[in-house]
């Protein structure tokens, strides 16, 4: 897995540990940074699963 997977993936945990926390204090600023991290978390897992695809298809 490439980089951008890995580190999107930890960032996609980080969102949903920090969306979870949130709502079991009633944090709604830190829901949305949850929501948030979470999204850009799986962007970034997404193009690294497209880079990885890239790499096997020209090998």
């Amino acid at each position: 897995m490439s980089k951008e997977g890995i580190e999107g993936a930890a960032q996609k945990h980080v969102g949903e540990a920090k969306e979870g926390v949130g709502k079991a204090i009633g944090d709604n600023k830190m829901v949305a940074e949850g929501l948030g991290d979470r999204a850009a978390g799986a962007a970034k897992e997404t193009f690294g699963k497209a880079k990885d695809a890239i790499h096997k298809a020209t090998d």
